[in-house]
């Protein structure tokens, strides 16, 4: 569990209980699962490179970005997530999200990753180029 800060277009900042999900058979990808009171828990699936990228300078375009400030053990990781209809400016621990991001590359090295998708991604790439399914 990470606890994490929804940060109001006011800078008002109300706690999100955050589970962080890593699942070696989807290796490029992390969740994280937001407990809202209301809604249930909210997914959310975003790529391990980016979140890795994100910890040390601004990263990410679209639905999700992801930036850090600060130093040391106050530093700060700011993740900018546009669902249809809305946006949701989150922070959390930086160290915290770090740590536990390099657990996930002990056990998948990043040139691991298609490996354990146990997929012939040049195999299908092939196909799909030259016509034949």
């Amino acid at each position: 569990m990470l606890d994490t800060e929804l940060v109001s277009p006011l800078g008002v900042r109300l706690r999100v209980p955050t589970q962080l999900l890593y699942r070696s058979q989807d290796p490029l990808v992390v969740e994280f699962l937001f407990h809202d009171l209301v809604r249930g828990p909210v997914p959310w699936v975003i790529s391990r490179e980016l979140l890795l990228r994100g910890l040390l300078a601004p990263s990410g375009e679209g639905d999700v970005r992801v930036w850090p400030t600060g130093t040391g053990p106050e530093a700060l990781l700011h993740l900018r997530l546009t669902p249809p209809g809305g946006f949701a400016h989150l922070i959390a621990a930086l160290p915290a999200v770090e740590h536990w991001l390099l657990r996930t590359y002990q056990l998948v090295p990043a040139a691991q990753e298609t490996d354990a998708l146990g997929l012939d991604l040049e195999g299908h790439l092939d196909r799909f180029l030259n016509g034949s399914s």
